[in-house]
């Protein structure tokens, strides 16, 4: 996922709960689940056991801890809350790329940004999120994409906010540094205007350049916590997190999002994702996992 950190789906191979280098105890695993519903609403099933050990085990070398007994009273006492976060990292993954899922920058260049943009030249706003924004990839994209309509999108009041679970990967979508293989989906006339070439002698990353970097604000974000956002939203992106989520907080997440969206506004979700609950009243099927708002429709 991009993402708001999305739980990485396949087991790992060849750990187990006991008889390998750290003992994990069934308890050990339901307090781990436990806490990574708590903090993350991602649900993890008893199936993923050899994921969490092999996860884990990596951080459980690093603090010199003999057992994921030690590691569970760690990160559930108070001053373990740096290690918490740590263990969210290590139990969730950010699978991101510029344009990903092309479909849906198309479809955003074609029939959301033209009279959102156009609105803006008048003296409108137009605001857009990216839910889930790992590293800046799907951000970036979402600006690049307002550029390939109108160039001067920087100069209007145009803002895509920009959110992620993890707070270190919203610093590295903020830095806005890339190596240039990450950049082979951006059309070669976007990268060569709106990002800067590595200087010689300089680390081998191209640079977001200022007229992008001023249509993106990221911000660290629970998806399942409280939302400050006041305004509402043209477009949200969230695409490949709310499958990591067990159904009723799919349901809510969803809820929340007819919520912040403005009237016949779009909410992009994931290719194995689906809408449901009170929202799949509210938000209509536009085409390959592009919904809109039926602003008429109460919930």
């Amino acid at each position: 996922m991009k993402g708001q950190a999305a739980l990485i789906a396949a087991n790992s191979v060849g750990a187990g709960l006991t008889g390998s280098e750290f003992s994990m105890s069934k308890r050990d695993f339901d307090e781990i689940a436990a806490m990574l519903y708590a903090d993350a609403g991602i649900y993890l099933p008893p199936s993923k056991v050899n994921l969490v050990y092999s996860r884990l085990a990596k951080r459980l070398r690093a603090l010199g801890l003999e057992s994921f007994r030690d590691y569970c009273q760690l990160v559930g006492a108070p001053d373990g809350a740096d290690e918490r976060l740590e263990m969210l990292s290590a139990l969730t993954t950010n699978v991101t790329r510029f344009f990903r899922e092309s479909h849906h920058f198309e479809h955003l260049k074609v029939e959301v940004l033209p009279p959102l943009l156009e609105s803006a030249r008048r003296g409108g706003r137009a605001r857009l999120w990216s839910a889930a924004c790992s590293s800046g990839q799907e951000p970036y994209s979402m600006a690049l994409t307002a550029l390939s309509v109108d160039a001067s999108a920087a100069a209007y009041d145009v803002k895509i906010l920009a959110t992620d679970i993890d707070p270190r990967v919203v610093a590295d979508g903020e830095r806005g540094a890339y190596a240039e293989a990450a950049l082979v989906d951006v059309p070669p006339a976007l990268r060569q205007r709106y990002f800067i070439p590595p200087a010689r002698g300089a680390r081998p990353e191209w640079r977001v350049a200022d007229e992008l970097r001023r249509l993106v604000v990221f911000r660290t974000l629970n998806l399942n916590a409280d939302w400050p956002m006041r305004g509402k939203f043209a477009a949200i992106f969230c695409r490949n997190v709310v499958i990591y989520f067990d159904e009723a907080t799919q349901q809510r997440v969803w809820s929340r999002f007819v919520d912040k969206l403005e009237p016949k506004g779009w909410l992009y979700i994931g290719h194995s994702e689906r809408v449901t609950g009170p929202a799949a009243s509210r938000l209509f099927s536009q085409g390959v996992t592009a919904y809109r708002l039926d602003a008429g429709r109460g919930a």
